[in-house]
C-alpha cells in the first residue's frame, strides 16, 4: 500500500529538499520502491539527483495541469528503486492554471491513484499555495523540516493551521508524520534552545534523529547525488539513514 509524505514547511531553506532527496534515497536503499514528487519550480529536488528539469519534455505540471498519466511522467533516478517526477520553472505557472479549474485541490491525489509505489515523497515549495495545498490533500501523512536557528517557530502556527483546515474540509485522514530538526550545530546554545523550544510544542511528534550541520551533506546537491553515495561515512548519512528507520516505525505503526 503506497504511504505518501508532504514535506512542507513554507519557510525557505530549512532542509526540506535535503530531506526529501536523502530519505527517499535512504528507503530505496532499504527494498523501497520511492517516488519523489519535486513540487517546487526551483527544481532543486531534481538537479539535486543530476538531472535537469529543462530536458524532460513532462514533468510535474503536465502531471497537474495537463492531466497527463503518472507513468509518462515519471523518470528514473541513478539510485535503483528511486523515481522522480522533475519539475523546472514552468511549474510556478501552475498556480494560475490551477486557480480556475474545479476540484483544483485533488488535481495531484487523482493523478497518484495509478501509482505502485510503496513511498511517495512531495517536496513542497515554500509557500503555502495551491502547489502545497495539493500535496496535503494527497498525502497520507506530513513531515515538517524546522531549522535549528532563531525564528525556527515562526509561521509553523500558520502551517499548523493549513494542515488542519485540509484535514477538516479536505482530507480527514492527514495526520502529522513527525518534525524533524535540521541544521542542529550541538555547539551552539542556541541550537538547544530551538530543539527544547520545538519539543514543549510538538511533544513525541519530534523524531530522535537530530540532522546536523554537515559540510559535505550541504554541498552533496552540487555533485547531483544523495549523501549516502557522495559520503556514506558523513555525520549527515548516519542521520538520515536514522530517520529512515524512524519514518518506517511510525508509517508501520499506523
Amino acid at each position: 500500500m503506497t504511504h505518501v509524505v508532504a514535506i512542507v514547511n513554507q519557510k525557505g531553506g530549512v532542509g526540506k529538499t535535503t530531506t526529501t532527496i536523502n530519505l527517499g534515497a535512504q528507503l530505496a536503499k532499504d527494498g523501497y520502491k520511492v517516488l519523489i514528487i519535486d513540487s517546487d519550480p526551483q527544481g532543486n529536488a531534481t538537479s539535486g539527483l543530476g538531472l535537469s528539469g529543462n530536458t524532460f519534455e513532462k514533468t510535474t505540471y503536465n502531471l497537474l495541469v495537463s492531466k497527463t498519466p503518472i507513468d509518462k511522467v515519471i523518470q528514473e533516478t541513478y539510485i535503483p528503486n528511486l523515481h522522480i517526477i522533475p519539475a523546472n520553472p514552468n511549474l510556478a505557472g501552475a498556480e494560475i492554471d490551477l486557480s480556475t479549474m474545479i476540484s483544483r485541490e485533488f488535481k495531484l491525489k487523482e493523478s497518484l491513484i495509478a501509482s505502485t509505489h510503496d513511498f511517495i515523497l512531495i517536496d513542497c515549495p515554500p509557500a503555502l499555495g495551491l502547489l502545497s495545498i495539493n500535496a496535503l490533500t494527497a498525502a497520507d501523512s506530513v513531515l515538517i523540516p524546522v531549522q535549528a536557528e532563531y525564528y525556527a517557530l515562526e509561521g509553523l502556527s500558520q502551517l499548523l493551521n493549513i494542515i488542519q483546515i485540509v484535514k477538516q474540509n479536505i482530507n480527514k485522514k492527514l495526520e502529522i508524520l513527525g518534525v524533524v530538526i535540521t541544521m542542529y550545530d550541538k555547539r551552539t546554545s542556541l541550537s538547544e534552545q530551538v530543539l527544547s523550544e520545538i519539543k514543549n510544542h510538538f511533544g513525541d511528534k519530534v523524531f530522535e534523529t537530530i540532522i546536523p550541520r554537515n559540510i559535505r551533506l550541504a554541498e552533496a546537491p552540487s555533485f547531483g547525488k544523495a549523501i549516502y553515495d557522495h559520503d556514506k561515512w558523513s555525520k549527515g548519512a548516519r542521520a538520515y539513514k536514522q530517520l529512515a528507520k524512524e519514518v518506517i516505525d511510525r508509517v508501520s505503526t499506523k
